[in-house]
């Protein structure tokens, strides 16, 4: 199994960490699904967000505030909605 490591530090990340981005990831997913776009690639154009990254996001990988700002921004939700959102997907 490969490490995965926190941007720019290179520092291996914690499971606590791993599982957060995991999380996450499961989150956006849901989003997506729930909008209507069967297809990342297809959501990610909407969204002004590289293909190949989002899909990288919707799996766990380490999204930029950002890229996660555009997100929120689409769907029209605020951070706190969005992340109360998460409690269930635990």
């Amino acid at each position: 199994m490969h490490k995965s490591y926190r941007i720019a530090q290179f520092v291996p990340m914690t499971r606590e960490e791993e599982k957060l981005l995991r999380l996450l990831g499961k989150r956006i997913r849901e989003l997506r699904i729930r909008a209507g776009f069967s297809s990342q690639e297809d959501f990610a154009y909407e969204a002004g967000i590289p293909r190949a990254q989002y899909g990288r996001y919707e799996v766990g990988a380490n999204l930029t505030f950002l890229s996660l700002n555009k997100i929120l921004q689409y769907y029209k939700l605020t951070p706190e909605d969005f992340f109360k959102g998460m409690e269930k997907l635990k």
